[in-house]
This record gives C-alpha cells, sequence and structure tokens, in this order.
C-alpha cells in the first residue's frame, strides 16, 4: 500500500515527548506504526526553527505492562478494547537530528517583514541548513518530509547540477546529488554482489557525463560500461555508454586488435617498455609472489641499464652458461646471473625475480616501441573534455589490473599536476577529472595502499582537480586511511558487520545508521551518506532502463536554451 495515501506529507505524525543531542529524540507516534518506516524523513516544527531528522527505530510502549500483556480484545468488546489501546498502548519513533533550520517568524506578520528586512540588508545571513546544536521542546509537533522539504534540503532538481539519484521511500519525492560537490572529493559506490552496484554505477556516470563539468575515465575489468550488453538475471538489454554518448565517450582497448563486445574500439593501448617503472613492478608483490630482495634488484637494473632496465632485463637468458677456456661453465655474457655478478647483485634474488617476471614479460600490450603514444592520446581526450572508458578485453586478471591502472594513473598524476602549476602561474585552469576504479580493494588494501597511485590521489589529488570513485563490495578491505578521505559514499545492502562499519566510519550517528543500512532491501535501495548530500537518507534508487534514458536526453545541454518540459526537468534533476 502506498503511504502517501494514508498521511499528507503537512499532517503531524506525533509529537517530541524526551531525547537529547547524543541519544536521539523520543517521538510519541499518533497514526498507525505501518504508517511510518525505519529511514522516514520527518521535520519537527519549533517555533522559528524547522528541525529535520531520520527516523531510526520504532518501539512499542504501554502506560502499563499489564495492558502490553493482557489481550484485552479478546475479552471486551471491540469499541472498548480499540478505545483502551487508544489510552494505555503506544507506540514511540527513535528520531537521528540531523539539520535545523531558520524559517523566522509567522509568514505575513510584521516581525516576519522585519526579519526579511534584515536578511536583505545584509544585517543577519540567509537561513541555511545547519548541523544540530539544540533540540526541538516538548510536545513539538513531527510530520513527514514533503516534496518542498526534500528540495529545502538536497536541492531543487532544477537547479544546475543537481542530479535526481533517487526517491523517498515513503512518497517518492525527488532526492538530488548534488553532482558539483560530489566531483571535489573522492566518492565511494558499495554493496554486496547483486545488489544492484554496476546499475547504480551507471547512472551516476550517465549524470557525470550529462552533466560535463568534469571528465570521467573508467577501468572497465569486465567490460561493462562502453557498449550494450545483456543482464545476467533478466537477461534485458543493458545500454552503454558509448551507445548514448557516441560524441562524448571514447573506448579503448587493451592490446592491438582488441574487441570490445565484438565492436573495435576507437583505438588501442599498448605500453611502452620505457614507461615501466620499479614502483611498477613492486606493485605486484602479492600477485607474482616476489621476495623481500626484490626493491635492491630493482634499483640496481635502473642504475645500470637506465630508462630501458626492462627491455634489457627480458633480453637477458636465465641460466645460460658457456665455457671458459679451462672448459668451467660460467655465466654467459647475456645472462641474468652475468649482469648480477658485475652489479654486485645476488645471483639467486636476481634470477629468482628474472623468473617471476616472465608473466609480465609475456603480456602482449608490454611492447618495446607502440605504434602510438597511447597513454598520451588519453590523457589529452581526458583534458578536452572527452570522457575514456578502458575496456581491459581478455585481459582480465589481476596482474593486469594492477599494472596497467597504477601505471596510466601515474601519468594522469603526474600531468594534472602539471596543468594545476601552470594554472596557479596564470595559464587555463585544470578540467576537473574523476577516475572510476572497480574492485578497488584490490588496489587500496592495506598491503598495497601505500604502493599505488591511487591512494596518493584519494589522499592529496583534489587540490590537483583529480579525485576517485571507487566501487566494492568489500569496503572492509579497503585501507582506513583512504576510506576516512571518501566525501560522498552510496552505499546498498551489505550483509557482513565489518563492512558496514566501514562505510560508516567517520560519520556522525553512525550507530544509528548501522541497522537501517543493514535492512535495506537487496536491490534499488541505496542510502545517501556524506559530502554530496547534507544529511543521510535512505533511498529508492532509480531505474537504468529506457525511462532514464528519455529523460536524460529529454533535457538540452547545459547553457543550450530554455528547458521546454518541467515536469521532465524536475524528475531529471537538471538546470
Amino acid at each position: 500500500m502506498d503511504n502517501s495515501a494514508m498521511i499528507e506529507p503537512e499532517s503531524s505524525i506525533g509529537y517530541v515527548v524526551s531525547g537529547g543531542l547524543k541519544e536521539n529524540l523520543h517521538i510519541r507516534l499518533t497514526v498507525p506504526a505501518q504508517e511510518v518506516q525505519e529511514g522516514g524523513f520527518v521535520v519537527i516544527e519549533s517555533g522559528n526553527w524547522q528541525f529535520y531528522g531520520l527516523v531510526t527505530d520504532l518501539q512499542l510502549g504501554a502506560t502499563d505492562p499489564r495492558f502490553a500483556d493482557e489481550q484485552s480484545e479478546l475479552r471486551l468488546p471491540p469499541a472498548l478494547a480499540s478505545l483502551l489501546h487508544g489510552q494505555t498502548l503506544y507506540t514511540n519513533l527513535e528520531i537521528l537530528p540531523a539539520l535545523m533550520l531558520e524559517r523566522g517568524p509567522e509568514p505575513g506578520s510584521q516581525e516576519y517583514e522585519r526579519w526579511r528586512e534584515e536578511i536583505e540588508a545584509g544585517l543577519r545571513p540567509e537561513p541555511r541548513p545547519l548541523p544540530v546544536k539544540t533540540i526541538p521542546p516538548h510536545h513539538a509537533p513531527v510530520r513527514l518530509a514533503g516534496e518542498g522539504d526534500i528540495a529545502e534540503i538536497f536541492g531543487k532538481s532544477e537547479q544546475p547540477g543537481n542530479f535526481v539519484i533517487g526517491y523517498t521511500r515513503e512518497q517518492g519525492h525527488p532526492v538530488c546529488l548534488n553532482l558539483d560537490k560530489f566531483i571535489q572529493r573522492s566518492s565511494g559506490i558499495f554493496g554486496a554482489t547483486g545488489t544492484g552496484k554496476s546499475f547504480l554505477t551507471r547512472i551516476i556516470l550517465a549524470g557525470l557525463i550529462h552533466f560535463n563539468r568534469a571528465s570521467v575515465l573508467i577501468f572497465d575489468m569486465h567490460n561493462e560500461y562502453s557498449y550494450d550488453d545483456t543482464a545476467s538475471d533478466t537477461g534485458q538489454r543493458v545500454i552503454g555508454l558509448r551507445t548514448k554518448f557516441p560524441n562524448r565517450v571514447r573506448v579503448v582497448g587493451l592490446g592491438q586488435g582488441a574487441l570490445i563486445r565484438e565492436q573495435p574500439p576507437d583505438f588501442n593501448l599498448e605500453i611502452a617498455e620505457s614507461d615501466l617503472q620499479p614502483e611498477d613492478i613492486e606493485l605486484l608483490t602479492r600477485e607474482l609472489n616476489l621476495k623481500e630482495t626484490t626493491p635492491t634488484t630493482l634499483e640496481a637494473l635502473v642504475s645500470t641499464l637506465g630508462k630501458n632496465w626492462f627491455s634489457a632485463f627480458r633480453q637477458m637468458r636465465n641460466g645460460a652458461v658457456i665455457d671458459d677456456e679451462n672448459g668451467r661453465k660460467i655465466p654467459a655474457p647475456d645472462s641474468v646471473a652475468y649482469w648480477a655478478n658485475s652489479a654486485g647483485v645476488n645471483q639467486f634474488a636476481a634470477e629468482g625475480l628474472h623468473s617471476k617476471l616472465r608473466r609480465v614479460f609475456d603480456l602482449p600490450y608490454v611492447v618495446e616501441r607502440p605504434a602510438s603514444d597511447s597513454v598520451s592520446e588519453i590523457i589529452k581526450a581526458l583534458e578536452a573534455g572527452q570522457h575514456v572508458v578502458l575496456s581491459f578485453g581478455d585481459h582480465e586478471t589481476d596482474l593486469d589490473y594492477l599494472l596497467v591502472s597504477n601505471l596510466l594513473t601515474r601519468r594522469i598524476r603526474q600531468a594534472w599536476e602539471k596543468r594545476t602549476n601552470e594554472f596557479r602561474s596564470g595559464k587555463q585552469e585544470p578540467r576537473p577529472l574523476v577516475i572510476v576504479v572497480e574492485e578497488a580493494h584490490k588496489l587500496l588494501n592495506r598491503e598495497m595502499a601505500s604502493q599505488t597511485t591511487f591512494s596518493t590521489i584519494a589522499r592529496e589529488m583534489r587540490k590537483y582537480y583529480v579525485t576517485l570513485l571507487i566501487i566494492d563490495q568489500r569496503p572492509s578491505q579497503i585501507y582506513d586511511e583512504v576510506m576516512s578521505q571518501l566525501g560522498t559514499r552510496v552505499s546498498g545492502w551489505l550483509g557482513d558487520e565489518d563492512d558496514i562499519r566501514a562505510v560508516l566510519s567517520g560519520l556522525a550517528g553512525r550507530e544509528a545508521l548501522r541497522g537501517m543500512l543493514a535492512r535495506l532491501q537487496p536491490k534499488e535501495e541505496v542510502l545517501l551518506l556524506g559530502w554530496g548530500v547534507p544529511m543521510p537518507l535512505p533511498v529508492r534508487s532509480r531505474r537504468y532502463d529506457e525511462r532514464f534514458w528519455r529523460e536524460l536526453q529529454g533535457q538540452p545541454e547545459q547553457g543550450s536554451g530554455e528547458r521546454k518540459d518541467k515536469d521532465i526537468l524536475r524528475e531529471l534533476g537538471y538546470g
């Protein structure tokens, strides 16, 4: 049943009976308990102020325990039993107060006119939502938030940069995500396997591409985002980003001759052997089971062989020997052992590293002379305002993902730092960049975070216009320092307590939000948290379907003319 048919947005559902800032507020419910849900967005009226909060718990109570224990409806007439229940049994809501907003004196009064005059004269600030610093009085009325309240807090959908990510669960009011704020800090999308993370990610990416304030680079490990696909659970067509944004999205395939969904990419990415750095190899320590002597050996390779150390090392033969003039077996001049002895490196450590690097030596997309400088081409496309999907094609191992994504991101970091420093000297401002990373725990776990460029971006690159959007089903495996840097977090259902704790880390009211996150519907419900939204709120997410695309592409480009359809504009969330 639709709750919006039961409760008018402006009608009271209860009143404040107790509570505090630290222990939340308790509300005596005056409507049936089934008409209010955990996670409901409520407004508390209190004189010149309005308080906004979330329902975090519903509790049954009785004026006397005997009335709760005895089933009076079995021994009393129905009318009398109903009257007795209304007087002796009740339900309390527990409310997490999140924001407060000054609304001023009663509109139309002289006090209100003076209040507005003071604001317009600059004598007092324009009212805006503030963190809660006080509490409403006893018996302050409480109501479910209406569409105007949602717009007051989360922004009006027609304002530039506001993107409707979902709708309130009770009454279906649109809830906006501020994309301007979203791209200013790194963000995360989380949820257990099967909760629809990929569809939610597509929705947000489509919004970012259409919004067009930042370039987007997507490391598409499973070839999901560029071309059309088929949903594994429903068998329905899933539209790719390239299909809907053919002039904005460039698809890059890893390796010469790569095909993505049987379609050729715009160009292919090949990595020059000279681009590989020792830190790229050290990043593969766990994947290749490298020894603690590896950094020393790599340092010696670079110091003795220079920029082309990787190519030279690959061409060495492992275990090659020749006979000396006395007939004894000695290392051949082109052997690993010969180099190790001449460089003062442990022979067995060098030979062991050479053997383990065989997997890297054999990668078909790591070549001595690439057909073109495709890394620079990707960077130029991003700088020019295009969006790039790097599809890994058949190269879907962790080794491929770790090596390519870290190397490319390191080059991007260098380019954006250079552009930012030039901007500070008077040149053009860099275009913001969002790097989308799937399976983020493989790159940002505790053991590897310090070695990857991604952790540097999460910690430091915001001032250089680069942020991350990480997507993962196991946030508890991501390094705590990286999680703490995530501004906006959008999370679907999580069943593991450690994962829930990781998503909520560093947020006020996390104890109250823990149960809310654990009780989300497995699909199409998400909890919005952090920088991009003013307060936590569970919402029913938009569906990634034809209706979504009709609404999205029914809008003119930003700044390209008048809006023609106000209803679509309000629902979509673009200005």
